[in-house]
């Protein structure tokens, strides 16, 4: 192998961290050529201004750097053009149509709709846990936050900059390209509001919160994943009838707290879910009790409330399990204001090895094939 292909294979492995393919495989690599000890490179990023830009110039001068007699690399870093572009989002969406959702019943993604009955259980907080711990274990996650009224999901995952605003999904052309987080790809309402507005609420009614639903399943690029989790509002309102009617192949994983007043109520949208052709897959029990340390058991909320709910949703033909119980953690709320969730803050506390192990149950349960088209082609 000559220096300049070795130094072409080293740049050409190096991964766009917005679409977590090799920039070589997206034609992203131009001319390399190398004059004794020092590597000329040409890369060129999908739009003006990407905001990955910086990573991806260090990165491909790492890789250069790394190839054997090369001590100095020389980078120059330009723009696709038009046709480039084009031809790159026809890569992306291997020959799916534009604007049309990737997530149906012949999709391999398994998706997961994250629902309580009520708020003030901590959802979205296991939700965003959960998919982190997903992704540590792996998987390739994404992460959508439906709740658009009460949107949380970017700063439990540490998205939010110093004015407090996520950033914007970036756009190559027709697509929308969702931040990463912690390894998970995730989109907001909130990355899309004006700058005077992160603080006002979102006052929209069933047609606009049913299309945003829709945009963010359509327009937003996710790539492949092996799982899709949607951190659900409470209730059994417009977002969760239109969650259903855009996935009714989807499972539902129910969040309730150990007292009666959540679990009561949690067990209507696991029936909500169920009249819409979900699979109810799961109970977790959140603000479980807690082990103090001189021993001393904390149940600040009482017990029981997990393993009833489930019960109440489990029939003879359908047994629906109790995932496991979330104990109450100091940790996993500071963990969740800081951006930093505990499965990474702190492994080994007590809600974090809860959360990995729900985490784990949940990608590791038996998916049913039936009914859907692989794709493969005899050869």
């Amino acid at each position: 192998m000559t220096a300049d292909e070795a130094v072409r294979r080293a740049v050409a492995a190096v991964t766009d961290p917005e679409l977590r393919r090799p920039i070589g495989e997206l034609d992203m690599v131009r001319g390399i050529r190398v004059d004794g000890a020092v590597a000329h490179v040409g890369i060129v990023l999908t739009i003006v201004g990407c905001p990955a830009a910086d990573r991806i110039e260090r990165d491909v001068r790492d890789a250069a750097a790394s190839v054997d007699g090369i001590t100095d690399v020389e980078v120059e870093v330009g723009v696709m053009t038009g046709e480039e572009r084009r031809a790159l989002t026809e890569k992306l969406r291997d020959g799916r149509p534009a604007r049309q959702m990737p997530f149906g019943p012949d999709s391999l993604t398994r998706v997961v709709a994250v629902t309580s009955g009520k708020g003030g259980v901590g959802k979205s907080t296991l939700t965003a846990g959960l998919a982190v711990a997903a992704a540590r274990s792996g998987l390739r996650v994404g992460l959508i936050d439906a709740d658009v009224h009460g949107f949380s999901i970017p700063g439990l995952l540490g998205l939010n900059g110093p004015d407090g605003r996520p950033p914007q999904p970036t756009r190559i052309d027709d697509l929308m390209l969702p931040p990463v987080a912690h390894g998970v790809k995730t989109i907001s309402i909130g990355m899309f509001l004006p700058p005077d507005a992160t603080a006002s609420a979102v006052a929209w009614r069933g047609p606009m919160l049913h299309r945003t639903v829709q945009q963010f399943l359509t327009d937003v690029f996710f790539g492949d994943l092996d799982l899709l989790l949607i951190d659900m509002p409470p209730g059994t309102g417009d977002v969760a009838i239109s969650v259903g009617q855009l996935l009714p192949h989807a499972d539902v994983l129910v969040v309730t707290t150990p007292q009666s007043a959540a679990s009561d109520v949690a067990v209507r949208s696991g029936e909500v879910a169920r009249q819409t052709g979900q699979r109810v897959i799961g109970v977790v029990e959140n603000m479980a009790a807690m082990t103090l340390s001189d021993g001393t058991v904390l149940d600040l909320f009482g017990s029981g409330g997990g393993a009833e709910v489930a019960r109440s949703l489990s029939s003879p033909d359908a047994e629906v399990p109790l995932l496991g119980s979330v104990p109450l953690s100091p940790g996993l709320r500071a963990g969740g204001d800081s951006g930093v969730p505990i499965v990474v803050g702190d492994p080994d506390d007590p809600a974090a090895r809860a959360i990995t192990a729900i985490a784990t149950a949940l990608t590791t349960r038996p998916r049913g094939l039936a009914g859907r088209s692989l794709p493969v082609a005899p050869r």
